[in-house]
């Protein structure tokens, strides 16, 4: 992502949700995406960078925020976050499965089909079964999207 190695990715739990993301240069300096909590603000700048359209939501009060709360997230409480990170520490292949697989369950979610604490069983047991292609090209990035959805269906027809 960005060029980044995954150890220069470091991620907080930040409670308010005003910071979007933030980045440390190698002087020490913390530059910070803030808006107020919408994550379309996030998405849109995503997709419609370098350019900053009006989003109509309302401007961030930064008089009325009295703290930015930071924390070490709970590995418990976050189990998906060590998957995602073992992922981006493998490389290849396993990024795209792991999103692929997150993508069905969610889906299965939202649906009604499947319970939310069911999600990471789900992505975790595509993971375990996912042979890592470690130089992917397209073909095989497709491909092992398709397999992760296959394969995330049939696990949660099991569950």
């Amino acid at each position: 992502m960005f060029g980044l190695r995954h150890d220069q990715i470091n991620v907080v739990v930040h409670p308010e949700a005003i910071i979007h993301s933030m980045v440390e240069f190698a002087d020490g300096a913390i530059l910070a995406q803030m808006g107020v909590t919408d994550m379309r603000l996030p998405i849109q700048y995503a997709l419609t960078y370098p350019e900053r359209l009006p989003t109509g939501l309302k401007a961030l009060d930064l008089t009325q925020l009295k703290r930015l709360n930071f924390a070490a997230p709970d590995a418990r409480k976050f189990p998906a976050l060590g998957l995602a990170l073992e992922a981006a520490r493998q490389g290849g292949s396993a990024p795209c499965a792991l999103n692929a697989a997150d993508e069905e369950a969610v889906e299965a979610f939202l649906k009604g089909g499947l319970k939310f604490t069911a999600i990471y069983k789900v992505v975790e047991k595509v993971i375990v079964r996912h042979r890592i292609i470690k130089q992917p090209s397209l073909d095989d990035v497709l491909a092992t999207d398709g397999w992760a959805r296959e394969e995330a269906r049939a696990v949660i027809k099991k569950i």
